[in-house]
C-alpha cells in the first residue's frame, strides 16, 4: 500500500493510523510513502524525509517535471489542472513502487466541502469516494480518513511531532475551497454537528425526493441513460 503523502497534518496522520494497522490488522500488507513536489511547498522537504527514516518507512520523493513547467508556463493556474498533473505523477509512481493500492488522506471536511462544491458549482450531486479504483483498474484507491475531522488529525500531527511542510496552495485566497471552509467554520459556531450531518446524508440518499429522471418512475426504475433531463428553472 502506498500512501500519497502531502506534507500536511491529514496525510501524517493516515500513514500513521496505516502503519498501527499493518500490525494488528489479521491480513499482512505492507506500507510506504511517496511524496509529488510540484514545486508549491513553502517549507523545505528534508525534515519530512528524516521523520519518515526515523520511523523506518519507505519514502518516494518525485519531482515531477511536467508540473514544475507547467508552474512556469502558467503560473496562475486553477487546482484542477494542478490536480490532473499530480493524478498522474501518482499513477507513475504506484507502478513503480508496485503498489496495488493508493491510500490519500482526505477527511470529514473535505468529503463535505467536495458535496457542496459539486453541488453548487458542476451540478453534481456527488463528493468523494471513499473506495474506488484508477480508470484502468489497476489501482485501489481508499480513503480511510473519511471519519475522521481536520481538528483530530491537527492535534494528532502536533502531538507526534510530524514536520508538516505546507502548500502554497493552502494559503491562496479568493478560491472555492477558502470560501467553502470559511462558511462551514460559520456555520459550526451555531451547528456543531454540521459536518457529522452531512456524512450520514450521504448514506442515507432518498432518490424519490430528488429531480434526477432515472429515479423517478416508478413502473421502471432503471437507469436510463436516454432519459433527458428535467426543465431548468424558469427565471421570469
Amino acid at each position: 500500500m502506498a500512501v500519497a503523502l502531502s506534507g500536511g497534518k491529514d496525510s501524517a496522520t493516515l500513514l500513521e493510523a496505516l502503519l498501527l494497522l499493518a500490525r494488528r490488522a489479521p491480513i499482512e500488507f505492507s506500507v510506504c510513502a511517496f511524496t509529488v513536489e510540484q514545486g508549491k511547498f513553502l517549507r523545505p522537504i528534508e525534515p519530512l524525509g528524516e521523520y519518515l527514516k526515523a520511523r523506518g518507512v519507505a519514502w518516494t520523493y518525485y519531482r515531477d517535471a511536467p508540473s514544475l513547467q507547467l508552474l512556469k508556463q502558467q503560473p496562475d493556474h486553477g487546482c484542477d489542472l494542478c490536480s490532473r498533473y499530480r493524478r498522474r505523477a501518482v499513477y507513475e509512481i504506484a507502478h513503480d513502487l508496485d503498489a496495488n493500492v493508493i491510500a490519500f488522506g482526505h477527511t470529514a471536511d473535505d468529503f463535505c466541502e467536495a458535496l457542496l462544491r459539486n453541488t453548487l458549482f458542476t451540478g453534481k450531486l456527488s463528493a468523494l469516494p471513499p473506495v474506488t479504483w484508477s480508470r484502468a483498474r489497476e489501482y485501489r484507491l481508499i480513503r480511510p480518513l473519511v471519519y475522521v475531522t481536520e481538528d483530530i488529525t491537527r492535534a494528532y500531527a502536533e502531538v507526534r511531532g510530524v514536520p508538516v511542510v505546507p502548500c502554497g496552495c493552502s494559503q491562496r485566497t479568493g478560491t472555492v475551497r477558502r470560501a467553502l471552509r470559511d462558511l462551514f467554520g460559520e456555520l459550526e459556531r451555531e451547528h456543531p454537528h454540521l459536518k457529522e450531518n452531512i456524512l450520514a446524508a450521504m448514506g442515507n440518499v432518498d432518490t424519490g425526493r430528488l429531480l434526477d429522471p432515472r429515479f423517478l418512475s416508478l413502473e421502471n426504475p432503471g437507469t436510463d441513460e436516454s432519459v433527458p433531463n428535467l426543465l431548468p428553472i424558469l427565471a421570469e
